[in-house]
């Protein structure tokens, strides 16, 4: 299958998702932000042809703590399972990839922190830039319009486009 040209990365909440639209060539930003899922699905324009967007959803996992999951968790997850038939419906290529394999991607330890996480993304797209990269709203930065869960669907989504080099296949 030919490559995507945009990659939309999800990072899944109860309410709210980051996500991250990215080029995948360049592995540039395009559009992130924090949306609302209700309206993200209803407003979502897809391209006419769909081999030219695949999504990856951040997926939920057990981390084995014995900790007790809470009502938000078990929300995240139908909106992960909304997502999926979303785009499996329309024919987009989707898949899911665990926040520990990020981290283990980017850190090397599936017990980094998202501080750590960051820091790598900087390191890599944004080194010695000042302001972390994000530059200010007359110039813009590589991670302009950054905070919180965006990071972390941006990580997605440069974790599955390294996972799909390396792989060297495209799906």
């Amino acid at each position: 299958m030919n490559k995507p040209k945009q990659l939309l990365a999800i990072d899944p909440g109860p309410l709210y998702s980051g996500i991250a639209l990215m080029d995948t060539q360049t592995m540039k930003p395009i559009l992130v932000g924090k949306v609302e899922n209700r309206k993200m699905l209803l407003n979502l324009e897809l391209p006419e042809q769909k081999n030219e967007l695949a999504v990856v959803i951040e997926m939920v996992s057990h981390y084995g703590t014995g900790m007790a999951a809470g009502e938000s968790v078990f929300d995240t997850c139908v909106w992960i399972g909304r997502y999926l038939e979303y785009f499996y419906t329309r024919g987009i290529a989707t898949d899911t990839i665990k926040r520990r394999d990020v981290k283990m991607h980017f850190c090397g330890n599936a017990t980094a922190r998202d501080s750590n996480v960051i820091q790598a993304l900087i390191d890599r797209f944004a080194k010695d830039v000042p302001n972390r990269g994000k530059g200010f709203k007359k110039q813009p930065g590589w991670f302009y319009g950054f905070a919180a869960d965006v990071w972390q669907s941006y990580a997605l989504g440069i974790t599955y486009l390294d996972k799909q080099r390396i792989g060297g296949i495209y799906v």
